[in-house]
């Protein structure tokens, strides 16, 4: 009975293992579609020589303004859905080109 429920053990862990792959490749497929996309929007926009404006977060442009970088980097992860690292990169690129 023992063995029974150690091979179903393990089975399940197989099947859970195999699924994260799958899970992990199907992500990677969608990045490289994504990054594909990407190019060609890029190359379309080019041709026709569109301007592309910059998102605008009049929010986050206020709390720096007011010297609030944390709380700005909190409201742009908040609105954009960025990691950490990220915000914190826009929210230095905002703040550089406020000081313009």
């Amino acid at each position: 009975m023992e063995y029974t429920a150690f091979a179903l053990l393990f089975l399940g862990l197989i099947l859970l293992g195999s699924s994260a792959t799958l899970s992990r490749r199907e992500q990677a497929r969608t990045a490289a579609r994504l990054t594909s996309i990407e190019t060609k929007l890029d190359a379309v926009v080019a041709h026709l020589g569109a301007v592309v404006p910059e998102p605008s977060y009049p929010e986050v442009e206020a709390l720096i303004r007011a010297g609030r970088t944390v709380e700005a980097i909190r409201q742009y992860r908040e609105e954009t859905g960025a990691d950490l690292l990220t915000a914190k990169n826009a929210v230095d690129a905002i703040s550089a080109r406020l000081r313009l």
